[in-house]
């Protein structure tokens, strides 16, 4: 397993430090992206430096935390956004350069206990059974109010019924990395995670982990978009660019992340 406590925990960090207190230690463009997709990010910016030589510094938090802050004047560059509403959001203040564009869809995956769930074509029933039997203690969703993955996961709960229940033993984490951490670190029976994170923390080895279907979570969607801010310069418009290309959508792909964006073939690499 490569150090997923570490990059956890600087998840978090980053996503709740004050903004001036983020670290130069890159001349490239201040790019703000979903803690959801972080370890495919990390990789694609990496990969990114090593074709064109160019780099690109990285933030990271919930969406709509990081949504707040570019309304509140913080210099970011590009934004990747979890689903397309905080970018709309965005787009409606006037504070975009161009149009948004879809580089990923989200993939929502519930993970268990071993023992407790198991495979099950309605996985949601099964919670459901086992909330009303007591076995569940503690449950963990990301913030619905900033992270859209804690939204969807919200959303499936109260479309299978389940929501009252849930609430009783309820934890919240501050974004999708937080709620990958408790589930690492066994503190919970059931955790509603990002499938990118999920499978970097290698959740799959210590319960059982399931993809859930987007219909499960209706009027919430995990169409991810990106889109450039108005402090953008030529580095940001590449890196933006590459963001398109073939390299790009092999990387999300990798990552857990379904992609709709269409190849830029000028860009394959």
């Amino acid at each position: 397993m490569r150090n997923w406590r570490t990059c956890v925990a600087v998840l978090f960090f980053w996503s709740t430090i004050p903004l001036s207190s983020v670290p130069a230690f890159a001349n490239g463009p201040l790019i703000a992206a979903a803690a959801s997709i972080r370890p495919a990010l990390e990789e694609l910016s990496a990969r990114y430096n090593q074709v064109t030589g160019q780099s690109v510094r990285l933030v990271f938090g919930s969406s709509g935390t990081l949504a707040n802050q570019i309304a509140n004047g913080a210099p970011y560059a590009l934004f990747l956004s979890a689903n397309t509403a905080y970018v709309q959001w965005l787009v409606d203040l006037g504070l975009t350069r161009g149009a948004p564009v879809t580089y990923a869809s989200g993939v929502l995956a519930l993970y268990s206990r071993p023992g407790l769930l198991g495979q099950t074509e309605d996985p949601l029933l099964a919670l459901g059974y086992a909330l009303e039997d007591g076995a569940i203690k503690r449950l963990v969703i990301a913030n619905p109010e900033y992270a859209p993955y804690g939204s969807a996961a919200r959303a499936a709960l109260q479309h299978s019924g389940t929501w009252g229940q849930a609430k009783q033993v309820l934890l919240v984490g501050a974004n999708a990395g937080q709620a990958v951490q408790y589930a690492l670190e066994g503190d919970v029976d059931v955790a509603f995670v990002p499938m990118p994170l999920a499978q970097l923390a290698e959740l799959q080895k210590t319960g059982h982990l399931q993809a859930l279907p987007n219909e499960i979570f209706p009027n919430v969607e995990l169409d991810q978009q990106m889109v450039l801010l108005p402090s953008a310069d030529q580095k940001t418009h590449e890196f933006f660019a590459y963001l398109q290309s073939t390299d790009s959508r092999d990387i999300f792909s990798r990552h857990g992340l379904n992609d709709p964006v269409p190849t830029n073939q000028n860009l394959q690499q």
